[in-house]
């Protein structure tokens, strides 16, 4: 796999692009022959889709990093750093975990590998724990109403 010694932090996808950058980044691809471009064309408008503040846009954005995952070799590194970043985004955790896992295998000692897998874990424990405290929350409300129901049919 490549080196690159500077990846984005997961709050850099958060600093949206202007539409207008986005537009170049997208004409610049278009004016390459769209699904022709270049890898670096692509994946400078994929990486600005997954900025955008548009869930469509960060969608688009993570297909444009799949494909291109696939089809080089090179670059499949950055892709598994961005598509990390791509799915934590757009909510999919499990998919972000799938990515981080697979780059951590490669790379166990990298720092900032080692930070987004650790956000990625503890996000994953987050939503766990506010699922579990949902379905304890719905089981005592339905308790509590089945005790209710009975303690009046006594009477």
């Amino acid at each position: 796999m490549s080196k690159i010694n500077f990846l984005p932090t997961l709050q850099d996808a958060y600093e949206p692009l202007m539409p207008e950058q986005i537009e170049i980044l997208r004409s610049q691809v278009i004016a390459e022959g769209g699904d022709q471009a270049s890898v670096q064309s692509r994946f400078n408008y994929a990486w600005g889709l997954v900025k955008s503040e548009v869930v469509d846009d960060q969608r688009l954005g993570v297909k444009i990093l799949t494909d291109i995952y696939k089809e080089s070799f090179q670059r499949r590194r950055e892709c598994l750093y961005y598509l990390t970043v791509g799915c934590y985004k757009l909510g999919e955790y499990s998919m972000a975990k799938r990515y981080v896992d697979t780059l951590y295998e490669g790379e166990p000692h990298n720092k900032q590998v080692i930070a987004l897998k650790e956000m990625v874990e503890e996000k994953i424990q987050n939503e766990t724990l506010k699922g579990l405290a949902v379905i304890t929350g719905a089981v005592v409300g339905v308790a509590s109403v089945a005790a209710y129901y009975f303690r009046s049919r006594r009477r």
